[in-house]
Order: structure tokens, then sequence, then C-alpha cells
């Protein structure tokens, strides 16, 4: 990665980092809000496929984490995990589709939401089982689903190009990009 997209990068996640602790904390549907952090590990997943949806969610994890009060490193685990599946399952899709990015932010976000607190609770923190996990589920997810076209061509924009064979779409070519 260039210096030019790790700019980038940061300044995406910078950007989602002041959204979230801004506006949308503030954004609450029956004691829940969404969490467009979750996002970001998804769009990369689409945008640059498996390693770069690995490498983005393990950054925004981590700034997500300096934030939140569970253990340190739990977002950055979950992230990479969800930003390498995103990428993984959908290589062998047309990315272009515009239902594509919906549904794999819809489901993505999903499983983040439920791998945090279970993961969690096996390092040691039953409490995160004990909140609303069905509504933070369908929250995040319908709104990130919501948001995932917009996300994917944002984050198409911050990473570099796929030059390899059989390598993933390019940015220009994920969700109309461009």
């Amino acid at each position: 990665m260039t210096p030019r997209h790790a700019f980038r990068v940061v300044l995406v996640v910078f950007a989602a980092v002041t959204v979230q602790g801004t506006i949308v904390l503030d954004l609450r549907i029956g004691g829940v809000h969404p969490d467009v952090m979750v996002l970001l590990p998804v769009a990369a997943g689409l945008a640059g496929g498996p390693a770069q949806g690995a490498t983005v969610g393990f950054w925004t994890g981590l700034v997500a984490d300096l934030f939140l009060p569970t253990p340190f490193g739990l977002s950055a685990l979950v992230g990479t995990m969800v930003g390498f599946a995103a990428g993984a399952t959908t290589a062998a899709l047309d990315r272009t589709v515009w239902w594509v990015p919906p549904l794999t932010a819809l489901v993505g976000s999903a499983v983040y939401e439920l791998a945090y607190p279970l993961l969690g609770a096996v390092l040691g923190q039953p409490q995160m089982l004990h909140v609303p996990l069905a509504g933070i589920v369908v929250l995040v997810g319908i709104v990130n689903a919501a948001l995932a076209i917009p996300a994917v061509r944002v984050v198409a924009w911050a990473l570099p190009e796929a030059s390899a064979e059989g390598a993933p779409p390019s940015s220009s070519t994920v969700v109309g990009w461009r």
C-alpha cells in the first residue's frame, strides 16, 4: 500500500470514528444505536478482497477499541475475521450487482455483532451477553445494509487498485464506482 492509499484509509477511518462518536451514538431506537465502524471491514472486503478486508478490519477495530470499555483488541480480532470473510465469500460473485453489498453488509454486520459478545464472554467478560442482542443485530444490520453502497465506494477510493490476475475486482467495477 502506498503512502497515498494509507493516508486515504486513515482519513476514511477517522471520518467513520468522527461520525460514529458525534452523530450515530445519539441515534437510538429502543436503546440501541447503529455502528458504522462495523461496516468498514465489510466494505473493504468487498472493494479489495479478503486481505484488504482483514487489514482494514484490524486497524478499524484497534481504533474502535480505544473508545470501548471491553478487552483491548477484541474489536480488532472480530473486524479482521469479518473483513476477511466478506472478501472471501464474495470473491466468486459479481460484485457489481446492486444487492451484493447490502446483503453482505447485513450478514457481515450480524456476524460481527454476534461474534463480539460471544468472544468477549470467552475472554472473561460474561456481562457482554447481557445486552439486547437481537435488537442490536437487527438494527446494525439494517442500517449498515442501507449504507453499504456508499461505504464500498468510499473505501474503494481509499484502497489501491488490484493488479494481479484473478485478484478481486478493481474499485472501478465495484458497485459502479467512478
